[in-house]
């Protein structure tokens, strides 16, 4: 299904860009490309990656994320394009961004467009996007969820919203962390964050925005509104 740009000229921005080895991050590629992995933290649990659930369609738990995406989407750190693609289907208008040229290219094998490209850039439809996806835990990206929550509703319309999923385990972890093969296999230390339901609203406040809903079950949600 082609997807539905939120301007005719946003249209420009959508050529993949060459990547560079700044572009180029590939801590979680041994996952997307299907192998079993685990994310080990400085001090911290080891937290078992969801390998299948990124590679796979989208899934009865993704329904409250999909459901809430009312208009065109930008989703921030897309992996593989599960929830690119069934908004797609859903004829909402959605874009992914990833720094990992080869979540880049499975996206582009589910139909989806995806931009190669670091979500602290400049991105098409910036201040006008609906709704910002961090899903999988990727409001982790960067070790710093202020900054990251901030750059989200810099993205966003006056009536936007930040979809994201959270850790089931309390609190908030910021630290280095590596993603480790079951060879032993392992990615140079990079920082990142984990982030409990009992920490988004303290972080959301910081970062502008306000705690509006939290959806508890197998998985952990929350809505992030503007001021």
């Amino acid at each position: 299904m082609s997807l539905e740009p939120i301007e005719a000229d946003d249209l420009d921005d959508l050529d993949l860009p060459t990547p560079t080895p700044q572009l180029e991050a590939r801590q979680f590629d041994a996952g997307l490309a299907g192998r079993p992995c685990r994310l080990v933290r400085a001090g911290a649990r080891t937290r078992t990656l969801r390998v299948r659930r990124w590679r796979a369609d989208a899934g009865r738990s993704d329904r409250w994320l999909l459901d809430g995406c009312q208009g065109p989407t930008v989703d921030l750190g897309c992996g593989p394009g599960r929830l690119v693609s069934a908004l797609i289907e859903r004829g909402v208008p959605a874009l992914g961004v990833d720094s990992s040229a080869l979540a880049v290219q499975l996206c582009a094998r589910r139909g989806a467009v995806a931009l190669h490209r670091d979500l602290f850039d400049a991105l098409p439809g910036e201040g006008r996007w609906h709704h910002a996806l961090l899903a999988d835990g990727n409001v982790g990206i960067g070790g710093d969820p202020v900054a990251l929550l901030r750059r989200a509703r810099r993205l966003l319309g006056p009536r936007g919203s930040v979809l994201v999923e959270l850790a089931g385990e309390p609190g908030l972890w910021r630290g280095p962390a590596r993603v480790i093969e079951p060879d032993g296999t392992a990615s140079g230390w990079f920082p990142w964050a984990v982030v409990g339901v009992d920490a988004i609203g303290a972080l959301a406040e910081a970062a502008g925005l306000h705690l509006d809903r939290i959806h508890r079950r197998r998985r952990h949600f929350a809505e992030l509104r503007r001021h």
